[in-house]
């Protein structure tokens, strides 16, 4: 196989670096399958792993990419074969193993979802693991007690983000009609209620953690960012509300006490969206490709490797909104 381009992550003299390079197979990861790229996503952590310091990338050089969608090129595992499309997201892909910014992908075949017949190789990194991650933390919050029949209040956090903004156009597709979208600027407020939010609420406006309980405000919420934001809202969940946790670009810490969880039966719901074991993972893509599916309508860019970096700096200076998929 000839030579083919792919962003490498390299550290020097206690520095990181990372740029486009031209690396052959051997530079890949170990794995049955080899795939064609044909798109893979930028999120959040994707921005994390080319930071120093981040604990993201476990061994250098590194290609980053935390998903991928493509064409199987090659496969010693008789589940897959040549030219099957396919889904990877998560496990150590594009931290301790090569990833999808790379025009070619060798990954184990334990970590390959088959492509959902109702989803074409750029939707699904439309959704990415952006998407699986909203679609987790919606299912938990169903199984928590969620019903659209209830009419209940749900909030958004970071609800123009990747997670956030997919969030907001599944539970609007399902029907809920009371979605507040959680903002810190106003040039978010006209793209929340475009995902689907019905109502728009402000950072500065949830008041400040003074009182183990408050004022009831929300019965669900979708956290994405967690931190400071978080522990304001535990206070303000209803009675038996629940919110689930998927981020932490807010902060590690959260501030909080047990008067939530024991006067009012909240419930915090942690949602991994890396090591779902793969059995698990076909079902929820199945869910997304049809009665979730929001491709159509999702606020997308797409983007080449070479400029890849400039979304990075997007998501690292707080400026990036939506998704954005970048095309192999």
């Amino acid at each position: 196989m000839n030579p083919f381009k792919a962003i490498r992550v390299n550290e020097q003299d206690d520095q990181v670096t990372y740029g486009l390079e031209e690396i052959t197979i051997d530079g890949l990861s170990e794995g049955e399958v080899l795939i064609k790229v044909a798109y893979s996503s930028i999120n959040y952590k994707d921005m994390l792993a080319v930071q120093k310091n981040t604990g993201v990338i476990r061994n250098y050089p590194m290609t980053p990419g935390i998903d991928l969608s493509g064409t199987i090129l090659e496969s010693t595992d008789s589940r897959f074969t040549k030219g099957q499309e396919v889904v990877v997201t998560g496990f150590e892909m594009g931290m301790s193993h090569t990833g999808g910014f790379s025009e070619y992908a060798r990954v184990p075949a334990d970590w390959i979802v088959p492509l959902p017949s109702n989803l074409s190789l750029k939707d699904a990194m439309v959704f990415g693991t952006a998407g699986f991650t909203a679609a987790l933390s919606i299912g938990a919050l169903e199984k928590s007690g969620m019903d659209a029949a209830n009419h209940p209040e749900i909030l958004v956090t970071g609800a123009t983000g990747g997670v956030g903004s997919i969030a907001l156009q599944i539970l609007s597709k399902m029907g809920y009609k009371n979605i507040s979208a959680l903002v810190r600027k106003e040039n978010q407020v006209e793209v929340a209620t475009s995902l689907g939010a019905t109502n728009v609420v402000f950072a500065d406006d949830l008041g400040e953690l003074k009182k183990p309980l408050n004022k009831t405000r929300f019965d669900y919420v979708v956290d994405t960012v967690g931190g400071d934001i978080t522990a304001v809202l535990i206070p303000q969940l209803a009675y038996d509300g629940s919110m689930s946790m998927c981020g932490n670009a807010g902060g590690l810490q959260i501030t909080t006490t047990v008067l939530p969880f024991i006067l009012r039966g909240v419930s915090l719901l942690g949602i991994d969206s890396v090591n779902v074991p793969i059995h698990k993972r076909g079902a929820i893509w199945e869910k997304m490709a049809n009665e979730w599916n929001i491709t159509q309508t999702t606020l997308t860019d797409e983007v080449t490797l070479e400029k890849l970096p400039q979304t990075i700096e997007a998501i690292k200076n707080g400026q990036h909104l939506g998704r954005t998929i970048v095309k192999l």
